[in-house]
């Protein structure tokens, strides 16, 4: 063999081994490019308790929608861990216990920290003006109620930031032993209902008592009460409201416009991430969406139920009790607002909002009543 030929031949293995070691190296770095070490960081666990029973409790699965967006929107880095009532603390004293850290967060209506201050109610079971549920909530985020709200929460020494969702339909006036027509049906009535609408009711003669939820059908059984509201036919019928009445009366106007409170302790809320503090404020708004779609199914599907199952009588509460609600309300106003300065401050900002919308929204819709009963009947034969 020649000297150049040799030369020749190591060259060449040199060539080799380079692109054997570079193939060698390559395959390596494909390999952890495929399949990065990368450390995942434990979820961040807030622990929330609800004022409402697990199970078949359309609340509590509500306040279960909200807690999976949380997750599925923060990848899984975010998570409620979600707890029944009474799981730490009892209902009346969710608000303390958020504010003090013995929970993370809460779920459930300001009407429930009335006691407190009674403009509580007014984020929630107020005085309509024409507003549904869905435009008091366009007040809280745009009409300047929010900034109202973080008054009344610190006037009552919570510490907490709230979210809200679920814009809740009109609530029912409830069940009674007959069909009521006449304000004078109701007078002497033992009626339960909560917040402001206690007020209201007693200035109509009836005698209010507040009662938890889950107290409601005993107490009508028992004769504590002679008529009772909760909230919807979903919830009202998994209480068993049908067992103790068949005279259910729609559309009222003692609690017209509530929906879901989601206070957070401000402490903990002020750890997170700005991401995670983010997807707490955004789940609350898909949440207010997916609810109430799926609020009317669920409602309208168990009012049939009622009907044609367990015969009960529907109605829609008659002008003349509504009128008489809209006194009631025009008399607590202005003995609240009489008395308390803030008080009148927050109806004012409602009733500035309310006039301007609301003057907008009422012209501009159509009948609706009318277009439905074009294609199905007399609202009040349809079956359903």
């Amino acid at each position: 063999m020649t000297k150049e030929n040799k030369s020749l031949k190591v060259k060449t293995s040199s060539r080799r081994k380079f692109f054997k070691t570079a193939a060698k190296a390559g395959a390596v770095a494909a390999a952890t490019v495929a399949m990065p070490n990368i450390a995942h960081a434990a979820p961040v666990t807030l622990k929330m308790q609800a004022a409402w029973p697990s199970g078949a409790n359309i609340f509590f699965e509500m306040a279960g929608d909200y807690a999976k967006m949380v997750s599925d929107m923060s990848g899984g880095s975010l998570k409620i861990d979600l707890q029944p009532v009474g799981a730490v603390v009892k209902t009346s004293e969710i608000g303390a216990a958020v504010s003090d850290g013995n929970l993370d967060m809460g779920h459930w209506v300001t009407a429930y920290w009335y006691g407190k201050n009674p403009a509580a109610s007014l984020f929630g079971t107020g005085p309509s003006y024409g507003m549904s549920s869905q435009e008091v909530m366009g007040w809280m985020e745009y009409g300047g109620g929010r900034k109202l709200y973080e008054e009344a929460v610190a006037s009552v020494g919570f510490d907490y930031i709230g979210f809200f969702h679920m814009p809740m339909p009109a609530q029912p006036f409830g069940w009674f032993k007959k069909n009521v027509t006449k304000v004078s049906d109701v007078k002497g009535m033992k009626y339960r209902t909560v917040g402001l609408a206690t007020n209201v009711l007693t200035a109509m003669g009836m005698v209010v008592r507040q009662l938890p939820g889950g107290e409601i059908q005993p107490a009508m059984k028992t004769g504590l009460i002679d008529a009772a509201e909760f909230n919807n036919p979903t919830s009202d019928s998994q209480f068993g409201m049908q067992d103790v009445s068949k005279h259910y009366h729609l559309g009222s106007f003692h609690q017209s416009q509530e929906m879901f409170e989601i206070p957070v302790n401000k402490k903990r809320y002020n750890s997170l991430s700005p991401a995670h503090q983010a997807i707490l404020k955004n789940a609350a708004y898909a949440a207010n969406s997916d609810n109430y779609f799926k609020a009317l199914v669920r409602y309208s599907t168990d009012l049939g139920k009622l009907m044609n199952e367990h015969k009960v009588n529907v109605y829609q509460t008659s002008d003349a009790i509504l009128a008489e609600q809209l006194k009631g309300w025009d008399k607590i106003v202005a003995e609240f607002s009489g008395k308390d300065p803030f008080f009148k401050k927050i109806i004012a900002s409602q009733k500035a909002y309310a006039k301007r919308t609301m003057k907008y929204l009422l012209m501009n819709q159509p009948n609706y009543k009318l277009a439905y009963e074009n294609e199905f009947g007399p609202i009040a034969k349809v079956k359903i």
